[in-house]
């Protein structure tokens, strides 16, 4: 839906020579043009107006000197740095543009009729005299000869396959007749055509066409041949076939013209010579003739060339220009160019720019050349209210197609109206004024501006066999004749419609590196004609002009980019500078093709897209892969060529914002960005809504709700308490609905009344309650745009769906508890817990007692919704849970159960006591606690039954609450339940309860069993026990808890209770307790126990305990030596790391104290994926990757946690140590005393020096921020950012360095008589 807009003409009139120009061509390199005349080649820069070289074709007597020679060829050969041309006398020349000489290359004796050169200029076709043709490579070398007319087919004959005779065949709508229809006589060719081959090449050179009279028929007939000069395919016979042919860039479609009995067409080709579409020329049969047909070079536009065939009074033919476009498989006439009747003023050479695909070149008899630069628009309305339509108007010839978009969406070439003018459209602009920007004007080629405005009369209104007309087509207002002087057509350009009646426009200065604008009024004199009422002279070339009606701003771009802002609401035109708000000038780097106004965080600022894809915010380039850009209210909305669709917010970003999110590529739930269809292009956006227009290349439309405009807009209405109109959208395009509380819970709580009256609907609050999660949408779905703040839950500490339902619920049941009666029902069903009891008890009652009101909703009807949002099952279950059997019976009578299955099973719990009747119900329902309940209620005769149940379920403590505890039913629980107790190996649990429901001997058993000796000793007092049997006991115990270790406990009960002193001794000295077996010996006079045992374990003791520290202290040394290598080795590494890649490598700090990398390590981390599924898992993994092998990945780390334990061994050993000192002091044992003191003095000693090499002070500082009485807030913040910035890879690892141990050096453990 893009139109061909004038961005600049340069008109140049300086060449001058005898003659008229014949051919013409363009120098890539340079953009010169190369004009071939009757006398002469001249190449000539427009842009200056200065001859470059010039030739004289009659000197050398290449053409005759009284003028009537002809130039067939011309070509630009830029490898050669000359120019080719071809005579009628059939002289082929090259003229170097260096040197400017001519030389004949070659000469046919028969003359030449064309001349076309290959692509990619490696051949030249030429065409004789005596219709053959002649291909040569590009150093004139011949190739092959071959005659134009040929007989065969050629090469790419299509094959009969022998399915029968044209009379058998079906003949579709034409019927049988077609099969007798006698073959029309081939009309020759018309009386004008020049009779001169023409000839095309393919876009890649590897096909061309030629187009010949044939000398039988008299009409032309199209060959294509190959690179070779093989003959492809020949054209059918085309009745009316015109000389005019040019081959599609692209290689689809060779264009010709045929004149039709009742219409002109230009018509389209295959390379094997069939028909493939055409299209119809606004003009009658016999009105224009084509002269040429030229496609652009990337085959967008096709210009058409024509002139008239009657002259006029002044026997003067009018020419034209036409450009036209292909869209979803209609052409569009795009542009008209009216050169009128003076011959001086009709082009004679028309020619498309090699590098620039929209730069038409055309040049005139009068040696006058034109150059028109086109640009692709979109014309829309620029409204940004609910007023504007979002229209869109397309050209097409003398009608401009207009689809309002607010009210459809019409795929093109449809449209929602037509607009019929008197004659061709060049350009169509909107009135740049608030509430009224769905107005147009038409600038057509004849000069005039036609302005069209909504029908606001009474037939706009008015219903037609029971339709409404949505989209009112616009009405003729007025037509006004523009007085402004028109050198060449479209001397006006770039037209604005800034008021009522008031135009701003663009022409051609008479410099050609500046333009004139003009402020157009409608002149005092006529009405109907609009005259300049003032015009300003700008130093540049204007190619875009742009107005923002909020600010009232009027943007110019030049042709090298600059901006330039037009001061147009005063007396008189002006122009300045653009600056921003710092006062410095602002333009674009580059010229651009698309500009617009935009406000980015309050500054306006000028947007601009160039040919190349690169977007500007001034000079400042956002992207460089868009396709399309829209500026619509607040939002910028771009299509880039990764497919996709951003749309940012410019309120909330500034310009290095917008540069960060276009080159972001979005999150998970990222609302700016989206997927669309591959070469999709933004055609409009409906303001104040949330449609975006897209056009994919075909040229069909698609409509999308941009997520980010969706939610803005929701936003708005949400604010505002526009409930209904959020819902209906969020309804439509699936958004959430929890967005509606989540977006501001306190606003929404506040109006739920409002809520309700304005969704009105039963069906849209059920919608609403049943969509209701916990999860907040806001912060996962839809996150909050960055600036707006953060709402708060109102209610702490409850569930935001129980929050919602019970705010819900309440006020629906105060506004109309009958007319809400289904909402209320789903509220109570969609609680985290739902209340299904409650639900079905208030539809229990709505059936006893039916409301009068008209409107309310029958018990049936609640009870089917109700089995509509709950399980069939679940509600049944649940309705037997109220012991309600007339609720079960109207529950069950909805769903699909068999009455045989549940009357049965009802009318057996009907006949049951009530309380049993109750427990038959909870055990159904699993409910067994409240089973418990009612079954302890039967009697004792249901005693046992119950029992079985606290044993299957294992309800011991509920079961025991409910009996007294003087109570037989009582004591058989506690028994069940002790026993429970002893398989869960809680025996001594299981005791308590035997002893205190008296049960001895079985409390007796179970405390022994859990060695709880003191609860055992008093049982056995309390049975009583004999005194044997006693004694007998306390072994046992003491047996046990020297297994246990516990030998103290073991000594006491051997001592009091068996009466065995010697072996309570013997277990002390065992248990290394000197101090109490020193007691007990001389309690029981037993000082020979000393001699025999005391003495001798206590010599034992000390050589055990010198084994284990040397042990220790060699283990702690090898360790810390080892520990030091490897930190050497590390260092090392990360100092050669350093090296190769210098100072800033980011991986440097990887090989650190806190690393887990060390050099020549031969094992990888391949554990690093170890599953943690479990903690066994868990702590398998840590103790592999935690070994103590030389060269494991973590060997640091482990030698670290083996010293830390060591440390902690020997620092516990102090008490042990300090009672065997005075025991061996008091033996006088004082050599071994001082022997193990000193022993174990050294081995503190050297741990405690050793804990700051080990942890030294960068390691414990990097685990935290240095903090303390001494810190200051700069040097906190300095140490987090360092700790921060400090090994990031391996944060994981250095969170597993192990703190150095503490030791109790408060601890007295040496004697003085030993020092």
């Amino acid at each position: 839906m893009r139109n061909l807009k004038l961005l600049k003409s340069l008109r140049s009139s300086e060449l001058q020579g005898p003659g008229s120009p014949q051919c013409l061509a363009v120098r890539a390199d340079t953009g010169s043009l190369l004009v071939a005349s009757h006398y002469s080649i001249t190449e000539y820069d427009p842009r200056t107006g200065q001859v470059v070289s010039e030739a004289s074709l009659t000197a050398e007597s290449f053409l005759p000197e009284d003028g009537s020679g002809t130039v067939v060829g011309l070509q630009d050969l830029a490898e050669l740095e000359s120019a080719c041309l071809a005579t009628a006398g059939g002289d082929v020349v090259l003229f170097n543009l260096n040197t400017c000489q001519l030389e004949c290359v070659g000469s046919v004796d028969s003359g030449l009729t064309s001349m076309s050169w290959s692509p990619d200029e490696e051949l030249v076709v030429l065409t004789t005299g005596q219709e053959t043709i002649i291909m040569m490579t590009k150093d004139f070398e011949p190739i092959t000869e071959v005659g134009i007319h040929q007989d065969d087919f050629g090469e790419g004959k299509f094959i009969t396959v022998g399915w029968g005779k044209k009379e058998t065949q079906f003949h579709g709508s034409e019927g049988k007749q077609a099969a007798q229809r006698r073959i029309q006589e081939v009309q020759p060719a018309a009386a004008w055509d020049d009779r001169r081959p023409r000839v095309t090449w393919r876009g890649d050179g590897q096909l061309f066409a030629v187009s010949a009279v044939c000398p039988q028929t008299g009409a032309r007939k199209v060959r294509v041949w190959n690179r070779e000069g093989v003959l492809q395919a020949t054209s059918e016979t085309i009745n009316g076939l015109e000389q005019a042919l040019c081959w599609k860039p692209s290689g689809s479609l060779i264009a010709s013209t045929q004149r039709h009995p009742n219409k002109h067409s230009v018509v389209f080709m295959e390379k094997n010579g069939l028909l493939h579409g055409d299209f119809t020329l606004p003009f009658s049969k016999d009105q224009a003739r084509v002269k040429d047909l030229l496609w652009n070079s990337d085959s967008t536009v096709l210009a058409v060339w024509l002139e008239d065939m009657t002259a006029g009074e002044d026997k003067q033919v009018n020419t034209y220009i036409q450009l036209w476009t292909m869209g979803n498989y209609h052409w569009y006439l795009k542009q008209s160019l009216d050169f009128g009747r003076d011959s001086q003023k009709a082009p004679v050479c028309v020619y498309w720019d090699p590098e620039r695909p929209l730069k038409l070149h055309v040049v005139t008899h009068g040696w006058t050349s034109i150059t028109y630069d086109w640009g692709w628009t979109t014309e829309r309305s620029p409204g940004l209210d609910a007023t504007d339509n979002a229209s869109v108007a397309v050209i097409d010839g003398d009608k401009i197609l207009v689809t309002s978009f607010r009210q459809c969406v019409v795929p093109p070439p449809m449209c929602a109206f037509e607009l019929q003018l008197s004659s061709p459209v060049n350009q169509v602009t909107f009135l740049c004024q608030p509430q009224r920007t769905n107005q147009l004007a038409a600038l057509t080629s004849d000069g005039q501006i036609s302005v069209y405005s909504p029908d606001t009369g009474e037939k706009a209104d008015k219903i037609e066999n029971g339709f409404r007309t949505v989209s009112r087509p616009l009405v003729l207002h007025k037509t006004f004749r523009v007085k402004v002087d028109q050198e060449q057509p479209l001397a006006l350009r770039q037209l604005l419609w800034l008021e009522d009646e008031l135009f701003v426009g663009v022409s051609s200065a008479l410099l050609p590196t500046s333009s004139t604008l003009l402020m157009l009024h409608p002149a005092q004199d006529a009405d109907d004609t609009l005259a300049v009422r003032s015009e300003i002279e700008v130093d540049g070339v204007v190619v875009s002009m742009v107005h923002c009606f909020q600010s009232g701003t009027v943007a110019l771009q030049l042709e090298d980019g600059q901006i330039r802002k037009l001061l147009w609401d005063c007396p008189e035109l002006s122009v300045e500078d653009w600056r921003d708000s710092s006062g410095c000038s602002i333009n674009f780097p580059v010229s651009c093709v698309q500009t617009a106004l935009c406000s980015i965080s309050g500054e306006e600022c000028v947007l601009g897209l160039t040919d190349r894809s690169h977007l500007y915010a001034g000079d400042t380039e956002l992207a460089s892969n868009i396709s399309s850009f829209v500026v619509c209210n607040d939002f910028l909305l771009i299509t880039t060529h990764s497919h996709t669709c951003r749309c940012l917010q410019l309120s909330t970003l500034s310009v290095k914002g917008l540069q960060a999110a276009l080159a972001s590529d979005g999150g998970q739930n990222d609302e700016t960005l989206r997927r669309v269809e591959r070469g999709s292009r933004i055609v409009t956006v409906v303001p104040q809504d949330t449609r975006v227009i897209l056009q994919m290349p075909r040229g069909n439309l698609e409509t999308v709700h941009h997520r980010a405009l969706l939610l803005a807009q929701l936003r708005k209405w949400l604010d505002s308490l526009r409930f209904r109109d959020a819902f209906e959208c969020m309804k439509k395009l699936r958004i959430n609905m929890n967005l509606i509380y989540d977006h501001n819970p306190k606003v929404f709580l506040e109006n739920i009344e409002t809520f309700i009256t304005q969704l009105s609907s039963i069906n849209h609050i059920n919608l609403f309650l049943t969509e209701l999660k916990e999860e907040d949408t806001t912060s996962s779905m839809y996150p909050r745009p960055e600036g707006s703040p953060v709402q708060t839950q109102p209610v702490s500490g409850q569930k935001k769906v129980d929050v919602v339902c019970d705010a819900l619920r309440s006020t629906m049941e105060s506004m109309g508890p009958n007319k809400f009666f289904l909402s209320i029902l789903t509220a109570h069903v969609k609680k985290t817990v739902p209340e299904l009891e409650i639900a079905l008890q208030k539809v229990h009652e709505l059936r006893v007692n039916p409301p009068d009101s008209p409107g309310a909703v029958s018990a049936e009807e609640a009870l089917k919704y109700l089995l509509f949002l709950v399980n069939v099952n679940d509600l049944y279950e649940h309705s037997l849970g109220t012991y309600d059997f007339d609720l079960v019976l109207m529950v069950a009578e909805k769903s699909q159960k068999d009455p045989k299955e549940y009357l049965p099973f009802l009318n057996m719990l009907k006949s049951l006591e009530p309380n049993y009747q109750r427990y038959t119900i909870d055990k159904h329902l699993k409910r067994y606690r409240k089973a418990l309940q009612h079954l302890s209620k039967c009697g004792d005769e249901h005693f046992p039954e119950a029992l079985q149940l606290v044993k299957e379920q294992k309800l011991y403590s509920e079961a025991l609450r409910l009996y007294t505890a003087d109570g037989p039913h009582y004591k058989a629980l506690s028994c069940a339940y002790a026993q429970h107790l002893v398989e869960q190996q809680q025996a001594e649990q299981a005791g308590l309860l035997l002893w205190r429901c008296g049960e001895l001997t079985s409390a007796l058993q179970a405390f022994a069993g859990s060695s709880s000796w003191r609860n055992a000793i008093c049982v056995a007092q309390q049975m009583p026990l004999p005194p044997d049997q006693l004694a007998l006991l306390a072994r046992d115990l003491a047996e046990k808890l020297t297994e246990q270790r516990r030998y103290s406990e073991a000594a006491l009960l051997l001592d009091q209770y068996a009466k065995d002193c010697e072996e309570a001794i013997l277990a002390l000295i065992t248990g290394a307790i000197w101090e109490e077996a020193l007691r007990l010996i001389y309690m029981h006079n037993r000082q020979d126990i000393t001699e025999t045992n005391l003495k001798p374990a206590l010599l034992e003791a000390v050589s055990a305990q010198a084994a284990f520290l040397e042990a220790q202290a060699a283990t702690f040394s090898r360790h810390r030596t080892r520990l030091a290598v490897v930190r050497e080795q590390k260092e090392k590494a990360r100092l050669d790391m350093l090296d190769e890649d210098g100072p800033d490598c980011p991986d440097a700090e990887l090989y650190s104290e806190a690393s887990s990398v060390m050099t020549g390590s031969k094992y990888s981390q391949s554990n690093s994926r170890v599953s943690s599924r479990s903690s066994k898992n868990r702590r398998k993994a840590e103790r592999k990757k935690l070994s103590l092998k030389e060269g494991s990945p973590m060997e640091d780390r482990a030698l670290m946690y083996a010293l830390s334990e060591i440390i902690i061994t020997v620092d516990k050993m102090r008490e042990e140590v300090h009672s065997l000192l005075k025991a061996l002091v008091l033996f006088q044992f004082d050599k071994q005393a001082e022997k193990i003191q000193l022993t174990y003095e050294e081995a503190l000693q050297m741990m405690e020096a050793a804990v700051p090499e080990v942890w030294p002070e960068g390691l414990q500082n990097s685990q935290a921020p240095l903090t303390g009485p001494n810190s200051t807030a700069n040097s906190i913040m300095a140490s987090f950012q360092q700790q921060q910035q400090q090994r990031p890879a391996a944060s994981q690892q250095a969170a597993e360095v192990p703190t150095p141990p503490k030791m109790r050096n408060g601890v007295k453990w040496k004697l003085t008589v030993l020092t």
